[in-house]
């Protein structure tokens, strides 16, 4: 990343969030939300590219990541809640227009985002993590029923205390691992439900072209003052976000949307209902599917989806 970040530290819907800033102070803004478990640094490949096209990027750390606040209630991590930190920022930099961009879980509190705030969001693009609407129950409910007594690691995360003791363990290995899980399929482990992410004898492989030792030491700095437990409890929260989404029901995302997912993403196998009855509940969507391409997109093919980015930008988020 050739730009100059400014950071800010913004003190807003009851937590501190960090916030990195580049590009022009005219240009229209561009929202980079995160997913798990990367950091504001994993969109280093497009802050450039979006800057040279004379956009104003900003690029939290989102919740329980990085310099923001980790708080330890678990339901400090609701969707609402998570967009409401996105909210409260926006409206410290004075937007009433952005393009919202997603990745994982920042595509899903950019779905809901994009729900909530109809006339803020004017363009949307999602990467990796599907929408069909608010579902008819949690999907943990859904999940434990398809699972049966095989492992979940969406199961696995519910409990506090039992992931972190691993993942923390060593963070540089879990990084490491996680990263190179396209060919290791971590999430789509076949074994029993009581297991762990890793096993005892997994070793990392060799980093990815598209992660050097500089980006992930970016990365394990994001986790070293709280661990894993802030970005984890983001997914102990789905009985909650369905509970208090009950007034999203029925609704449906109304902006132009990209969506973007690699070939080889096992979220692809994982939500492929999803993907289906995605067109139904947003309408106006160009879908794209990058190969060879696992979850990591926007690092993995940071050429085309940066080359996607500016032209959908272009044509559907203009002056």
């Amino acid at each position: 990343m050739n730009s100059t970040a400014d950071h800010f530290q913004l003190d807003l819907n009851g937590i501190s969030l960090s916030l990195y800033s580049a590009g022009p102070e005219e240009g229209r803004p561009v929202w980079l939300l995160h997913g798990f478990p990367e950091c504001w640094y994993s969109w280093r490949n497009q802050i450039d590219s979006l800057v040279a096209a004379g956009y104003r990027v900003f690029v939290p750390e989102m919740r329980g990541y990085g310099l923001s606040s980790a708080p330890v209630d678990v339901s400090a991590y609701d969707v609402l809640t998570l967009c409401g930190d996105v909210r409260a920022a926006m409206d410290h930099f004075g937007h009433r227009q952005v393009a919202l961009i997603g990745h994982d879980w920042g595509a899903m509190v950019a779905w809901y985002l994009a729900l909530l705030e109809p006339e803020r969001v004017t363009a949307l693009v999602t990467m990796s993590v599907p929408f069909a609407g608010r579902p008819r129950r949690p999907a943990t409910e859904i999940m434990r029923e398809a699972s049966g007594d095989r492992f979940n690691y969406i199961l696995y995360f519910q409990q506090p205390g039992r992931a972190e003791r691993e993942l923390d363990a060593d963070i540089d290995r879990t990084l490491r691992l996680l990263m190179y899980y396209q060919e290791r399929n971590l999430l789509l482990q076949n074994k029993p439900a009581d297991g762990t992410l890793f096993e005892d004898d997994m070793q990392p492989g060799p980093l990815p072209d598209w992660c050097s030792e500089y980006d992930l030491a970016v990365y394990r700095q994001t986790f070293a003052e709280h661990g894993f437990r802030g970005a984890l409890n983001w997914y102990r929260n789905f009985e909650r976000n369905w509970q208090v989404t009950e007034p999203l029901q029925g609704r449906k995302i109304m902006q132009p949307t990209m969506f973007l997912i690699g070939d080889h993403d096992p979220v692809g196998e994982l939500e492929a209902y999803t993907l289906k009855k995605m067109p139904e509940w947003v309408p106006d969507l160009e879908r794209h599917e990058l190969a060879p391409c696992g979850h990591w997109i926007q690092n993995e093919q940071a050429g085309r989806v940066n080359t996607l980015l500016l032209d959908f930008l272009a044509r559907r988020f203009a002056s």
